[in-house]
């Protein structure tokens, strides 16, 4: 399952970096897929031309705040897939490189996962705040990166909650109960 939601979240961000080049394909399938990105874009986004970034001259499919969380979450995943193949990780095993342990704080618990979601969404919440208070006018870099760091804790959480074992269930070997 982690692999399957690293592996989304660094194809759904290929797609947003691929489908302004694509959406004007001679071809049907590389402008349907783009159409299907920039369509699944406005489900998730405002997709504000003033807030988003521009490749080869088109608008991309998600604004700059959204393009920095799906930044951090493909890089996270590519980098916990890298340290998973360098670790030769062997099925049925419990731990994870990255995923339940980050930075030496130790294992994911309710209470720290609610601190590290909050520690990571405190800049993107004081530029939104800033914007909203009329305080500012950000350029989008500033929004794309201050959305990094959340991006890249959300990837961490979701794949640490994946990866944790759970109470009475059975380890993929059956050797042991998890208690």
């Amino acid at each position: 399952m982690r692999f399957a939601l690293a592996s989304a979240a660094i194809l759904w961000f290929a797609a947003i970096l691929i489908a302004p080049f694509a959406i004007d394909s001679t071809h049907a399938a590389p402008a349907t897929g783009a159409a299907c990105v920039y369509v699944t874009g406005s489900f998730v986004c405002h997709q504000r031309p003033e807030r988003s970034f521009s490749l080869g001259g088109r608008q991309m499919p998600v604004c700059a705040r959204c393009a920095g969380i799906y930044a951090a979450a493909a890089a996270f995943a590519f980098g916990f897939g890298a340290a998973w193949a360098a670790r030769g990780w062997r099925a049925g095993g419990t731990q994870s490189p990255l995923a339940v342990r980050f930075a030496g704080i130790g294992p994911v618990t309710a209470a720290r996962a609610r601190w590290v979601a909050a520690a990571a969404a405190l800049p993107t919440i004081a530029t939104w705040l800033v914007e909203h208070l009329g305080l500012v006018h950000l350029s989008n870099t500033t929004r794309f990166v201050a959305a990094l760091p959340l991006g890249a804790a959300v990837m961490w959480l979701l794949l640490g909650v994946l990866g944790a074992p759970r109470a009475g269930a059975v380890s993929r070997r059956g050797l042991h109960k998890v208690e």
